[in-house]
C-alpha cells in the first residue's frame, strides 16, 4: 500500500502547472514610459497607430517617408524631439509641424531634400535645434527663415555649400553653434561674416574644409566662443587670417587621413596678433622645434599637442606664464624631464596619457610645477619599483593623479606624501606591489575617490585602506579574495564612508552576513560578474536605498526571509542568472512582479530552469502552484483508498483478535 501512496503524492505534485505568458511587443520600442519611442530601421512608410498621443521623443530614423507634410506627424503634438535620419525624404511641405509648439529638435540627417516650403517650419514656439547634414544643400538660401528666431544650433555639414554668407532677413540673435565642416568654403570674406553680426559667443565649425583664404579683418569685429578648421593644409592663411580676432578657442588639429604638414615658427606669426585662450595642434607635426616656435604662444592658457611626433619640448621657452593646461598625449617621450615642465610654471592641468614609448618617471621632473592639480601619466608603460614621492616631489597641490594601465609599481609606506591634498586616484590595470605592511594611501585623508580595479592586490591586508576616512568612491573590480569569500573581517573596516563600492568580477563565492556592516553610507554596490548565491544577499539585511547590481551570478533561487532585504533597496540588476522558475522559487517570482520598478534590464533577466522556460523574461511566467483539479481528484481517490484501507485493516484486527480470544 505505501508504494500507492507514493504514486498518489507525485500526481499531485505533477499536477502544479507552470507556463509562460509571451509578450506581444509592439514594433516600435518604448525606451521610457509613454514618452520615448524607438522605430529605428522597421521599414515603416507611415506613423504606427501605436504610437501613443503623449510621444514626446520619437527616433524614427532609416525608415521611409518620401514626403512629410501636416498630417503626418498631426497627432503627436507634444513631440519634443524628433529624428528622421535617412529616411529618403525628398518634399517637406507647408505647415508641417504647425501643431508641434513643444518640438525643439528636428534631425533630417541623410536625406535628399528637394524641397522644404518656406512656412514647413512654423509651429514650433522654441525650435532650437536643426539637423540639416548631408542633405545635398549647396546654398543657404534653401533654408527656410520662418520661426528660426529661437534656433541655437544649425547643423550643415556634408553638404555642397561654397559660403557661409547667410539670407539678409535669417535670426542669429540666439545662434550659439553654426556647423559647416565637410563642405566646399574655400575662401571667407567680411560680407560673410557680417551676417553673423547679431551672433554673441557663437561656435563655428570649418572642419574638412579646405580654407586658402580668408579676409583680413574677417573675424576682428566680434568675439567667437570656438573656430574649427580642422584639416586645413595652410596653417599661415588661417592665423594670418584670423588677426586682430578674439576666441576662447581655435582647433587647427588635422585627421589621420590628411597629408603631414610641418610646422615652422613662421606659421605662428599671426598668433601674435590674437587673443586667443586654448589651441588644438594635434597630429601635426614640427620642424626645426625651438624655443622661438612658442612666441606668439605667450597669452595662451591652454595647449593641446596630441599625437605631434614629439620627443621633447625645447628648453628655455619664456613668456608662457598663463599656460594652465597642456596636452602631450600620444607622443614619444622617453623620460618625463624631456618634457621641460619649469618652461610652464602655472600649469594646473598636464596630460602625458598613451605615451607610444616606455616612459620613465626619472625624479623631481614635475617639482616646479607647484600649482599642478592634475595629472594624467596613463597607458605609458611606466615602472617604477619605489614610487611615488621622489617623482611627484613638490606636488603639494595635486588633486588628481591617473597612473592607470601602466607596468608594475611598487608601493612603499605613504607613498603618496608629497600629494596630500589628492582627492582622486586611478590605478587600474596597474600591478601595484605593496611592500610596507600598512597602508601606501594613510596620508591621503582628503582622497574621495580611489580606482583599484584589477591591481591583483593583496586583500588579505586589512590595513590596504588605512588612513581614507572621506573616501567615497572605491572601486576593487578584478581583485580576488581568499577563498573567494569576504569574511567577517576584511580591509573595507578602513573605509567607513564609502558611498560607493564596485566588487565586479572578483571571483566571489560567499559574503559573511557581518562584511558590510561598516559600511552605513553605501548607497552604491556591485557584485556583477561573480558566483554569487541568493544566500549571500544576507550581508546586505542593513542596508537601505542601495543600487544593488547582482548580474550574472549564480542565483538560483532567493529564500522568502531574503525579500524584505531586496524590498528595501532601490534599483535591483538580477539579470543573467540562473533563475529558477519553478513552485520552490514561487514567493521571489511572485516579490519580482510586484517590484518590477525596482528592477534593472529585465528584458535579460531570464529563467534557467526548467528546461520549458528557459530564456523566458521572468516577468512573463505564470505558475499555478496550487492544488489543480486534477490534484484534487486524485486526492479524492487518495482518501477514499485510505479510509478502505482503515476500515479493512480495523476488521483485520477485530478478526484477529476474535480468533485468539
Amino acid at each position: 500500500m505505501a508504494p500507492c501512496v507514493s504514486c498518489f503524492l507525485l500526481a499531485v505534485l505533477i499536477s502544479a502547472g507552470c507556463k509562460a505568458i509571451p509578450s506581444s511587443d509592439p514594433k516600435c520600442t518604448e525606451k521610457e514610459g509613454n514618452r520615448t519611442y524607438n522605430c529605428e530601421n522597421l521599414g515603416l512608410r507611415e506613423i504606427p497607430d501605436t504610437l501613443p498621443n503623449t510621444t514626446e521623443v520619437l527616433e524614427f530614423s532609416f525608415n521611409f517617408l518620401p514626403t512629410i507634410q501636416n498630417t503626418t506627424f498631426s497627432r503627436l503634438i507634444n513631440l519634443i524631439f524628433l529624428d528622421l535620419t535617412r529616411c529618403q525624404i525628398n518634399w517637406v511641405h507647408e505647415d508641417t509641424f504647425q501643431s508641434h509648439h513643444q518640438l525643439n529638435t528636428i534631425v533630417l540627417t541623410g536625406n535628399p531634400l528637394i524641397f522644404m516650403a518656406e512656412t514647413s517650419l512654423t509651429g514650433p514656439k522654441f525650435l532650437k535645434h536643426l539637423f540639416l547634414t548631408q542633405t545635398g544643400i549647396s546654398n543657404l538660401e534653401f533654408i527656410p527663415v520662418h520661426n528660426l528666431e529661437n534656433l541655437e544650433s544649425l547643423h550643415l555639414g556634408s553638404n555642397h555649400i561654397s559660403s557661409i554668407n547667410l539670407p539678409e532677413n535669417f535670426p542669429t540673435q540666439n545662434l550659439k553653434v553654426l556647423d559647416f565642416q565637410n563642405n566646399a568654403i574655400h575662401y571667407i570674406s567680411r560680407k560673410d561674416t557680417n551676417s553673423l553680426e547679431q551672433a554673441t559667443n557663437l561656435s563655428l565649425n570649418f572642419n574638412g574644409n579646405d580654407i586658402k583664404g580668408i579676409e583680413p579683418g574677417a573675424f576682428s569685429s566680434k568675439i567667437f566662443q570656438s573656430l574649427k578648421f580642422g584639416g586645413s593644409l595652410n596653417l599661415f592663411i588661417i592665423f594670418k587670417g584670423l588677426q586682430n580676432s578674439t576666441l576662447q578657442s581655435l582647433w587647427l588639429g588635422t585627421f589621420e587621413d590628411t597629408d603631414d604638414q610641418y610646422l615652422t615658427s613662421a606659421t605662428f606669426e599671426g598668433l601674435c596678433d590674437m587673443s586667443v585662450e586654448s589651441i588644438n595642434l594635434q597630429k601635426h607635426r614640427f620642424s626645426d622645434l625651438s624655443s622661438s616656435t612658442f612666441r606668439c604662444f605667450t597669452r595662451v592658457q591652454e595647449l593641446d599637442l596630441t599625437a605631434a611626433h614629439l620627443n621633447g619640448l625645447p628648453s628655455g621657452i619664456e613668456g608662457m606664464n598663463s599656460l594652465k593646461k597642456l596636452v602631450l598625449n600620444a607622443n614619444s617621450f622617453d623620460q618625463l624631464c624631456q618634457i621641460n615642465a619649469a618652461s610652464f610654471p602655472s600649469l594646473r592641468d598636464l596630460y602625458i596619457k598613451g605615451n607610444m614609448r616606455k616612459l620613465d618617471l626619472g625624479t623631481r621632473c614635475l617639482e616646479k610645477l607647484e600649482n599642478l592639480q592634475k595629472l594624467d601619466l596613463s597607458h605609458s608603460d611606466i615602472e617604477a619599483s619605489d614610487c611615488c614621492n621622489l617623482q611627484l616631489k613638490n606636488l603639494r597641490h595635486l588633486q588628481y593623479l591617473n597612473l592607470s594601465y601602466n607596468e608594475p609599481l611598487g608601493l612603499e609606506d605613504q607613498a603618496f606624501k608629497e600629494c596630500p591634498q589628492l582627492e582622486l586616484l586611478d590605478v587600474a590595470f596597474t600591478h601595484l606591489h605593496v611592500k610596507a605592511p600598512h597602508s601606501p594611501f594613510q596620508n591621503l585623508h582628503l582622497l574621495r575617490v580611489l580606482n583599484l580595479s584589477h591591481c591583483l592586490l593583496d586583500t588579505s591586508n586589512q590595513h590596504l585602506l588605512a588612513g581614507l576616512q572621506d573616501l567615497r568612491h572605491l572601486n576593487l573590480q578584478g581583485n580576488s579574495f581568499q577563498d573567494g569569500s569576504i569574511s567577517k573581517t576584511n580591509l573595507l573596516q578602513m573605509v567607513g564612508s564609502l558611498e560607493i563600492l564596485i566588487l565586479s568580477s572578483c571571483n566571489l563565492l560567499s559574503i559573511d552576513q557581518q562584511a558590510f556592516h561598516g559600511l552605513r553610507n553605501v548607497n552604491h554596490l556591485d557584485l556583477s560578474h561573480n558566483s554569487l548565491t541568493g544566500d549571500s544577499m544576507d550581508a546586505l539585511s542593513h542596508l537601505k536605498g542601495l543600487y544593488l547590481n547582482m548580474a550574472s551570478n549564480n542565483i538560483r533561487i532567493i529564500p522568502p526571509h531574503l525579500l524584505p532585504a531586496l524590498s528595501q533597496q532601490s534599483i535591483i540588476n538580477l539579470s543573467h542568472n540562473p533563475l529558477d522558475c519553478t513552485c520552490s522559487n514561487i514567493h521571489f517570482i511572485t516579490w519580482y512582479k510586484e517590484n518590477l520598478h525596482k528592477l534593472e534590464d529585465s528584458e535579460e533577466t531570464t529563467c534557467a530552469n526548467p528546461p520549458s522556460l528557459r530564456g523566458v523574461k521572468l516577468s512573463d511566467v505564470k505558475l499555478h502552484c496550487g492544488i489543480t483539479g486534477v490534484g484534487i481528484f486524485f486526492i479524492v481517490v487518495f482518501v477514499f483508498l485510505l479510509i478502505l484501507l482503515l476500515i479493512f485493516s480495523v476488521k483485520f484486527i477485530l478478526r484477529w483478535k476474535y480468533q485468539h480470544i
